[in-house]
């Protein structure tokens, strides 16, 4: 799309994040054409929504003609809008996504397999990532681990400042920040936390633990702070350097090591239009975030009131998921039911067969005597489909259905 086409965008929802895209967009010229379910949990940010703008059922928003564009919001999320999300994935729809708005693997999962199939483009809002003092964190972070001007790098310190440190924000907010960790230092493999005592504390207090290939540990600490944002310290051997990210739409960064100190304003919401419009592409290696890198920064936020709750790091394994691993997945688990059901019919077979010989039963002997060729029948039909991956898998290929890496939910808890 070229940078001076005014886009049309319909609305589904809306929050805080969206409101920031809405407000650039809206100042950039673009049209506000559709609206949908902005009743409930809507709050100040409706006030931006456009009088011009048509409140329509979500079903309008399917309209290519409609709108280019849909904006999906988190405050007021049901399941209504969620269905609503799929069917608008499932009909190639470009949508620009809150991130997260559903704290689930599956269905984040479940995007990404209509997506596949469509063709539609999920754009999370994950902004962050693009600023320019993020690509000199990584690369001060690089050269720390080569022995450079900060000496060896040692550990990466996050600090988010919240007024509300409930349960949801803080989950919220870690899903948009484990983000940023994987910008800096690639995806974590291990997963620990530490909380207060209580079920509340524990989210006001919340420190998780981040540790991956690079071998530079990542500590996420929540904190009370107003005005609220995001600290990032890199901490090495000989120094230090650190971002500072207030929150709001166009936030002003601060850079700051023992040598020098900068300031940067940054539009979060511009830069969401830049992705979409394709002005804003990858810049020292770092690009707009995909839908696969939402998904996997919700399998991470996902595990952490589990490894709350138990005491216990989480080994995150960073499956592909695909097709074909869903197949092998389900044909393990009908394997180790079928195992169990030959079992339990050998043990019937043999009761009813001794049964009837003693109750001189010959039709219930000779049914019992039925079972070896039941029990060989059905496991040869198991054992007949384990060959569908060899016939389905190469026509995959030749239609250009390789995809890349699909998000992971392999989990391992090991004792903490």
């Amino acid at each position: 799309m070229a940078n001076n086409a005014v886009m049309k965008f319909g609305l589904l929802g809306i929050d805080d994040q969206v409101r920031e895209v809405l407000a650039a967009a809206i100042a950039r010229g673009d049209e506000i054409a559709l609206a949908s379910d902005l009743a409930e949990g809507a709050g100040p940010a409706a006030s931006l929504v456009p009088p011009t703008a048509r409140v329509v059922p979500w079903e309008a928003l399917m309209d290519a003609r409609a709108c280019d564009t849909v904006l999906v919001g988190r405050e007021g999320w049901s399941e209504t809008r969620a269905e609503a999300v799929r069917k608008l994935v499932q009909v190639g729809k470009t949508l620009v996504l809150s991130q997260p708005l559903e704290l689930s693997m599956l269905w984040a999962y479940e995007l990404d397999m209509i997506r596949k199939d469509s063709g539609a483009k999920l754009v999370p809002i994950l902004p962050d990532r693009l600023h320019p003092f993020i690509a000199r964190l990584r690369r001060a972070i690089e050269a720390g681990l080569a022995g450079g001007p900060l000496g060896a790098t040692e550990t990466i310190e996050m600090t988010r400042r919240l007024a509300d440190r409930s349960r949801d924000t803080v989950l919220r907010h870690l899903a948009r920040d484990a983000d940023l960790v994987r910008t800096l230092v690639g995806d974590p493999e291990r997963l620990s936390t530490l909380g207060g005592a209580g079920p509340d504390a524990g989210w006001a207090t919340l420190a998780v633990g981040l540790t991956g290939a690079a071998a530079v540990p990542v500590r996420w600490q929540v904190a009370r702070g107003v005005p609220e944002g995001l600290t990032i310290t890199v901490v090495g051997s000989g120094g230090s350097e650190t971002v500072d990210i207030p929150a709001g739409p166009i936030p002003e960064w601060t850079w700051s090591s023992a040598a020098e100190s900068e300031r940067e304003a940054f539009d979060r919401g511009a830069a969401m239009l830049g992705v979409l419009d394709g002005s804003r592409t990858a810049a020292d290696g770092i690009g707009p975030a995909g839908w696969d890198d939402a998904a996997r920064v919700i399998e991470l936020a996902e595990s952490v009131p589990r490894s709350l709750a138990k005491g216990r790091t989480i080994d995150l394994h960073q499956e592909e998921f695909s097709e074909l691993g869903t197949f092998k997945g389900t044909m393990a688990s009908l394997g180790c039911g079928l195992v169990l059901a030959a079992l339990f019919v050998l043990l019937v077979a043999t009761l009813v067969g001794g049964i009837a010989r003693e109750a001189g039963w010959d039709l219930g002997e000779r049914i019992a005597g039925v079972w070896p060729i039941a029990v060989l029948t059905v496991l040869g039909l198991f054992l007949a489909l384990q060959v569908l991956p060899l016939v389905v898998a190469p026509a995959a290929r030749s239609t250009g259905g390789a995809a890349g890496p699909r998000p992971g939910s392999g989990r391992e808890e090991i004792p903490g």
